[in-house]
């Protein structure tokens, strides 16, 4: 049988413990070409520049005729 924790831990020291755990929000900067937000020292997938130069082709979508 697995060993089984001799004494309940205490809702303080669970607490502590899970101090760390909680979700943080997305560090995002915006794009110096197109103004779009990205993550930071990524290239910028609505333009594909980066550090002031065009690093990717990016295809423009083309609307459907009406």
């Amino acid at each position: 049988m697995p060993p089984h924790p001799k004494r309940k831990l205490s809702k303080g020291r669970r607490n502590r413990r899970r101090a760390h755990d909680a979700l943080q929000p997305r560090n995002l900067v915006t794009c110096s070409n197109c103004g779009a937000m990205r993550l930071p020292h990524t290239v910028c997938s609505n333009c594909g520049f980066y550090g002031g130069r065009e690093v990717i082709k990016v295809k423009k979508e083309k609307k459907p005729a009406e």
